[in-house]
């Protein structure tokens, strides 16, 4: 297995000490807790959007692959509409627990920028091989992390309507991370 793959199928583990490390040295005010609450609203909303769409395959832990190349709902705006949920979650949740400002926050939206990097290069390759012209077709007109304001409307294989029922079971795990994470930060309000 080479790193990209390892570092792919630990990618659920990463945050954890990002939180951590927020819990343990947070001294929240009101204002930072309301403006990491107000990115967090944004990335989950995005992320619960995306899995609405995608489901459960957004869950793998093992290597990369999927069945369909997602071009509806968020993915006709940014490739990758989980992954920029999930940095803006982070940098919300860092900004929330307001420790080594503004540095924190700014470390680790570098750092989940380079850790999605390296997933974005070989879930491209797989879709590549997988999806070949139609995945090429798409990464002309949609970006892997900046949205477009104009949705994606070239040829699909595959469509598949948001279901808010779909989306909020595959994110019930990050949904009570997130609550947990903002009660805390509430408890050690200073």
């Amino acid at each position: 297995m080479n790193y990209r793959q390892y570092w792919f199928s630990i990618r659920s583990y990463v945050p954890i000490p990002f939180f951590l490390l927020g819990i343990y040295l947070a001294s929240p005010t009101f204002t930072s807790i309301l403006i990491g609450i107000i990115l967090i609203i944004i990335g989950e909303s995005i992320r619960l959007w995306g899995v609405s769409v995608a489901g459960s395959e957004t869950r793998t832990t093992g290597p990369v692959g999927g069945t369909h190349l997602f071009t509806d709902g968020p993915f006709g705006h940014v490739r990758n509409p989980l992954y920029l949920g999930n940095i803006l979650i982070y940098i919300g949740s860092m900004y929330a627990a307001n420790w080594w400002m503004p540095w924190l926050p700014i470390f680790t939206g570098i750092f989940f920028l380079i850790q999605y990097r390296i997933f974005i290069s070989i879930e491209e390759e797989y879709l590549q091989k997988t999806f070949s012209s139609e995945f090429d077709e798409y990464c002309k007109h949609v970006s892997r992390l900046i949205p477009r304001i104009i949705k994606y409307k070239g040829t699909h294989s595959f469509h598949r309507e948001p279901d808010l029922k779909r989306g909020i079971e595959s994110e019930k795990r990050t949904l009570q991370i997130i609550i947990i994470f903002l009660l805390i930060m509430f408890i050690k309000l200073k």
